[in-house]
């Protein structure tokens, strides 16, 4: 009796798992899922038979983060614009002793040589930025720039924010570099060395741009106002931000002299203090950077500021 009870359930068994079989045969597959920490995205098909994507976002995934008080992001990048707020006085003595007259010479030779050893500037006639005549003094014109070519790129090796209330209010930190590309619409110059020397150039420049490079840490007050779905929270972080000045250069471009390359500190300031603040909501986020202290050590006053879109790390 107890054999044949057990070849019955054996039977049962066996029919059940092939209808089972027959079943998963006739049930279309299921669509293909893909996690990306707190992001998912599901692949299907439409109505005409064509891959389709849908994004979500995994709430349990935010809520096991707010356990956590100290989130890390990795390599979050910045792409914008530079420019700057001119506060010179071109008429002052600072300027003139910066920007020295046509009869100054550079390391022992006249300066105009001494922007590219390969060309002869002896027939150039260049024109310094002092004013060669009272009636001519100096002007912000001079230093326009180029805004849509002016590239601001940053990239942050790392960003953490520390919880302090609820993770509503947070700290938020970063360590980063600061790539900053002044395009200039005049045909000014640079000369390296010191006293830096700036002079009106008669040569018409393809390229003509300052680059200079930082490394930064900011450090912002951070308001997240649905820290549970950060894919729909309103963000906003205020706060300063320090750096230093790792490298500088000059880039020219013409036909009578071909590219031109320079590196020097070209009196840029070595340190660099300013405001820095984020706004943004979900994944899209705006960043903007202010300096308080000047672009140059000294002679000219021009404050740079930077803004534009920040994307996220991983």
């Amino acid at each position: 009796m107890k054999h044949k009870f057990l070849l019955i359930l054996l039977l049962v068994l066996c029919g059940g798992w092939a209808h089972a079989q027959k079943a998963d045969k006739n049930t279309p597959a299921p669509p293909d899922t893909i996690q990306i920490k707190g992001l998912i995205i599901i692949k299907g098909k439409n109505d005409k038979g064509r891959n389709s994507y849908k994004f979500y976002n995994d709430t349990t995934y935010a809520r096991q983060k707010l356990k956590k008080n100290l989130q890390t992001k990795w390599f979050v990048f910045d792409v914008g614009f530079n420019n700057y707020i001119d506060r010179s006085d071109y008429n002052g003595a600072s300027i003139i002793n910066y920007y020295p007259n046509n009869n100054m010479y550079y390391n022992g030779a006249p300066a105009m040589q001494q922007v590219n050893k390969s060309y002869d500037y002896s027939a150039v006639g260049l024109a310094t930025f002092a004013p060669r005549e009272a009636s001519e003094p100096l002007t912000p014109s001079e230093f326009k720039l180029i805004t849509g070519k002016s590239i601001n790129f940053n990239i942050w090796l790392f960003q953490q924010r520390l919880n302090l209330t609820k993770h509503k209010l947070n700290l938020l930190y970063a360590l980063g570099l600061e790539m900053n590309n002044y395009r200039y619409a005049r045909s000014i110059t640079y000369l390296p060395g010191y006293p830096t020397q700036i002079i009106r150039d008669s040569v018409e420049f393809s390229k003509n741009k300052l680059f200079a490079e930082y490394i930064s840490i900011p450090v912002m007050l951070n308001f997240n106002s649905n820290p549970a779905r950060p894919g729909r929270a309103f963000q906003a972080s205020f706060g300063v931000s320090g750096g230093y000045l790792l490298k500088s250069r000059t880039k020219q471009v013409s036909e009578e002299r071909g590219k031109v390359r320079k590196t020097d500190d070209f009196n840029l300031n070595k340190w660099r203090f300013g405001l820095t603040s984020e706004l943004g909501y979900g994944p899209v986020k705006l960043y903007a950077n202010f300096a308080l202290t000047a672009l140059h050590d000294y002679g000219l006053q021009q404050y740079p500021f930077s803004i534009g879109i920040r994307l996220n790390g991983f």
